[in-house]
């Protein structure tokens, strides 16, 4: 087995990280928060001939989810955001698209609930509910082995930033739920876990247990 690659565009007016994953021999990708331009983001992964197989929404604020329906409809990929979300996902109100000039919802092809585990492109990808950022926040957690070495792959959204965490003053946010979230579930997962956050560099949830004075 090969290892994964992770790839990231940042993208939109507040300059949101799109990520996207593949095995090293495989041009099968699965993709997070396509955050602005889908047709854009579509160009630039085909231009790699990648493929995209599966997106995923970790919450559905306006700059996590501009590009989804673009996105889905030309790759022909269903698309996936955690079960409690939907409050968001679906009103342009709560997602805070309309406040911004640009009213936009989304419909996945399906809710996931939390523990739930889809596989595409080679690549098993679980979620893990961490409301508070907004009530339906989840994260999605990757652990894969290549047979030598077992990467261990984390899209906090924004939830958990390198030495920061996600704001809590917009609809259905709540900062105890949020550090209840990353103390109970994130802090629980690997030391070496890199972690992918919604805006931001990379971090690893063992630097993040040392340096991060908000938790």
């Amino acid at each position: 087995m090969s290892k994964i690659q992770v790839g990231v565009y940042t993208i939109g007016m507040v300059q949101t990280n799109f990520y996207y994953l593949h095995l090293e021999d495989s041009n099968e990708v699965v993709v997070f928060d396509p955050a602005d331009n889908g047709d854009l983001l579509y160009e630039k992964l085909t231009a790699q001939g990648l493929q995209v197989r599966a997106i995923f929404l970790t919450h559905a604020h306006f700059d996590h989810i501009l590009g989804a329906n673009e996105l889905r409809e030309l790759a022909k990929a269903p698309l996936y955001a955690y079960e409690e979300e939907q409050v968001l996902c679906e009103d342009a109100d709560n997602n805070c698209s309309r406040e911004c000039g640009k009213p936009y919802t989304v419909v996945p092809d399906r809710y996931l609930k939390d523990a739930e585990a889809i596989t595409a492109a080679g690549i098993t990808v679980h979620v893990i509910a961490t409301p508070g950022h907004t009530v339906g926040s989840c994260c999605y957690y990757i652990e894969h082995t290549d047979g030598e070495e077992i990467q261990h792959i984390l899209m906090s959204g924004d939830t958990l930033f390198e030495e920061s965490i996600g704001r809590t003053d917009l609809p259905t946010g709540s900062t105890s739920a949020l550090i209840r979230s990353i103390r109970d579930r994130l802090f629980e997962l690997p030391d070496d876990t890199t972690v992918c956050p919604g805006h931001g560099g990379f971090t690893t949830i063992g630097h993040e247990k040392k340096y991060n004075a908000f938790v």
